[in-house]
């Protein structure tokens, strides 16, 4: 990984690859900011199967980092299986000059991936601008990287992949979810971050909404949901099947999976994240 401004800063073996932690500037952001990166054992220019590796963005939930999906999915055995790139951003920029709130459902930790617009968030809480442009310019000029790539995530930043993928129609090869906040204009999270980030202006919101996006959405990319069925958010804050009526309306492919017993919890999506990862595997290579 090269950067004017990069420091790695965590280095593991990990099912024959590696598990970094790096620390870049982020311009778009104001601020540095800390992403995993695994790299499978295919990346190495010393593996007899070597090869430029596809990527699959990772966008973690409320008050994550980068560090819950690398140490709790397990998810670098399947990418070291089917040769993928993991990146994990962390989910809102960060420093003792960024804006925060009380709770954990706003500011740090809390960065939604949209743009802000009201201050005093709109200096720094840019994450959509920077998941979408800025990270992968950084991580895809490394050769390791072959310009495919792919998006996924979990609650709020399962919100952040489909609603990504949405508006960028042919820039990801397939987008998925575990548990993602469907309807965020809909539902109290959505709702609190939205009138902080974007005003008082519900039509604002809708740009950031996926039951919204589903219906004007220019690539009819199929979405892969899992939703636990236990989940304690399901019905306050989740709400899958205002998601499956939209889809359904619009004639937007979905597969929507419930999950029954399963929680809101890294238990859930380490016991399905395989299926997801060769799922985007098979679009990766296609």
């Amino acid at each position: 990984m090269t950067n004017q401004r990069t420091d790695r800063i965590e280095h593991h073996a990990c099912f024959g690859g590696w598990q970094d932690v790096y620390r870049h500037r982020s311009n778009v952001l104001g601020c540095d900011m800390t992403v995993g990166v695994y790299f499978p054992p295919q990346a190495d220019p010393a593996h007899p199967r070597h090869a430029p590796c596809p990527v699959l963005y990772w966008l973690s939930g409320l008050t994550c980092t980068e560090q819950n999906f690398i140490a709790k999915a397990g998810a670098q055995r399947y990418a070291a299986e089917h040769g993928i790139i993991l990146v994990a951003p962390d989910t809102s920029p960060r420093g003792d000059e960024v804006a925060d709130a009380d709770g954990y459902d706003l500011g740090k930790g809390a960065g939604f991936y949209v743009n802000a617009t009201r201050e005093p968030w709109a200096r720094h809480y840019r994450m959509y601008d920077y998941v979408v442009d800025e990270l992968p310019a950084w991580v895809e000029a490394d050769p390791a990287a072959n310009g495919v790539r792919a998006i996924s995530g979990h609650s709020m930043g399962g919100h952040g992949a489909l609603t990504i993928a949405l508006k960028n129609p042919g820039r990801y090869r397939s987008v998925s979810a575990f548990a993602p906040i469907v309807a965020p204009s809909q539902v109290p999270w959505g709702e609190k971050a939205f009138g902080a980030y974007l005003g008082d202006d519900r039509e604002a919101w809708k740009a950031y909404d996926t039951v919204e996006l589903v219906g004007a959405a220019r690539e009819r990319l199929p979405l892969l949901v899992d939703q636990g069925g236990a989940d304690e958010f399901l019905e306050g804050q989740l709400r899958p099947q205002l998601l499956q009526a939209a889809c359904e309306k619009a004639g937007h492919p979905l597969q929507l999976r419930m999950r029954a017993g399963h929680d809101h919890s890294y238990y859930f999506i380490s016991s399905f994240i395989g299926e997801h990862i060769a799922y985007h595997a098979s679009a990766l290579k296609a």
